[in-house]
């Protein structure tokens, strides 16, 4: 008798695959590239650093994105628990600590090579460190200045703008703000051609900020608009391993558009179908908001066999927008990456109701409708995990507010979930699936709730 050869819970886009293995050639690209005497820089996830980085010809890895790798593949433990042992508290931002712990093997204990256990080929001895002082990361600012403990090498902090709700909307906020960031990434430009002794190449940096619009914009199509549909094509679990390519994208933005454009094809075909981005019936459909714990993404295809997937996440690129009428490359890329609140309003809500939650804004000075978003409406959710990792307090320290909002505003409930994107021992898969089978009968009643208020879900 022939076995049967149970499914997979996922649906896994094959287009993906390419992506994930472009990503592992980037790192054992950077280490050859260190071998041949290029330089190196070591960078945290700040949106403008890389086409500088290109093209001055300058190798980089994101310390963040590394320390996801450690943490799928059980590497980080060992390196958190060497943070811990250099004198760094257990509380700090796990991908700090892995960062650290790194740092200490491949400095004190490996006197600069990579150390044979690290994935991904590793991150090699960096020339350049570029920090990052926004976001809110309380880790950020100092992060990178505590590397100097082990690391020789000069250090950037990347500076950004994060006013709040009603001084964003403020006449000129926002123009002032684009000028702070350009003279910033302009005194950049300075300081790497001092360091490097090089001229900065204007037209290559332009040419390689077209190609990052262009890559953003078929990633933006995919998971912010294509996965919309019902069933949704697309699980969580493709667009965390597929993201990559685009938030830590380093080297060959025209490879990654190509492979971009694959998947829009495979995702518009399942749309065409009917086929859903699960091997089961769509029962559910719920946002994963927080930090990924990277080390436990397993959690997916649990929940897939429930017939819950997964539309909505963070981690997301910024909208479409058309920048030609701005000459000046480092201006385009600005305006590009930081597009403001009162942008975002507007394309979250339409003219009238995005009126409506600017004079909130101005008479209170600030929004439930824009401190939630329209995902909740937009995905037509069931309802929303609210990953609160314990080493992040940036991503965890609103999670609550972010639950009474969702309610109120969209009458969706959430289920929030301690963890960590790092550690491993501080996520309880087991716990987190019964929990989650007890939210279902929750997602329930408030499907009721919304057909009463007359809700499109």
């Amino acid at each position: 008798m022939a076995t049967e050869v149970k499914k997979r819970p996922i649906n896994r886009l094959q287009t993906m695959y390419a992506l994930r293995d472009l990503m592992d050639k980037q790192y054992k690209d950077t280490a050859n590239a260190k071998e041949e005497g290029k330089p190196i820089a070591w960078c945290m996830a700040e949106a403008f650093s890389s086409p500088f980085l290109n093209t001055m010809d300058i190798e980089s890895v994101y310390t963040e994105n590394y320390a996801t790798h450690c943490a799928a593949t059980g590497a980080a433990t060992d390196y958190v628990d060497r943070s811990e042992s250099e004198g760094f508290p257990s509380h700090l931002c796990g991908y700090a600590q892995n960062c650290f712990g790194y740092a200490a093997r491949l400095i004190d204990d490996m006197g600069g090579e990579i150390p044979p256990e690290a994935p991904r080929g590793g991150m090699p001895k960096p020339d350049l460190l570029i920090g990052s002082c926004g976001n809110s990361c309380d880790a950020r600012y100092k992060w990178f200045q505590a590397l100097e403990k082990y690391l020789d090498a000069p250090l950037w902090v990347m500076e950004t703008v994060t006013p709040g709700q009603r001084e964003a909307l403020l006449p000129g906020a926002y123009d002032n703000n684009v000028n702070f960031i350009v003279n910033h990434l302009k005194e950049f430009v300075n300081f790497l051609e001092r360091l490097y002794k090089k001229k900065f190449d204007y037209d290559k940096f332009a040419a390689d900020i077209d190609s990052t619009v262009e890559m953003n914009d078929l990633w933006w199509e995919i998971t912010d608009k294509m996965r919309m549909a019902i069933p949704s094509p697309m699980n969580s679990r493709d667009h965390f391993s597929a993201m990559s390519a685009s938030l830590f994208r380093t080297t060959d933005p025209k490879a990654v558009r190509d492979l971009y454009d694959n998947m829009r094809d495979e995702v518009q075909h399942r749309i065409d179908n009917g086929i859903a981005g699960i091997n089961y019936e769509e029962k559910y459909r719920a946002s994963f908001q927080g930090l990924g714990p990277w080390h436990g993404l397993i959690l997916f295809d649990k929940l897939a066999e429930k017939g819950w997937n997964f539309p909505r996440e963070g981690y997301h690129p910024p909208d479409p927008i058309d920048l030609s009428h701005i000459k000046d490359p480092i201006e385009r890329l600005v305006r590009y990456r930081y597009q403001g609140l009162e942008r975002q309003i507007d394309n979250s809500f339409g003219d009238e109701e995005g009126a409506e939650v600017k004079k909130e804004i101005m008479e209170r000075g600030y929004s439930k409708r824009a401190s939630v978003g329209t995902d909740a409406r937009d995905y037509q959710v069931d309802g929303v995990i609210l990953h609160t990792a314990l080493t992040c307090r940036m991503t965890s320290c609103r999670t609550g507010l972010t639950q009474q909002l969702l309610r109120d505003v969209w009458k969706v409930p959430s289920l929030l979930v301690q963890g960590d994107m790092i550690d491993s021992r501080l996520f309880d898969l087991d716990d987190f699936l019964r929990k989650c089978e007890a939210f279902e009968e929750t997602m329930d009643y408030y499907r009721d709730e919304r057909k009463k208020a007359g809700m499109a879900w």
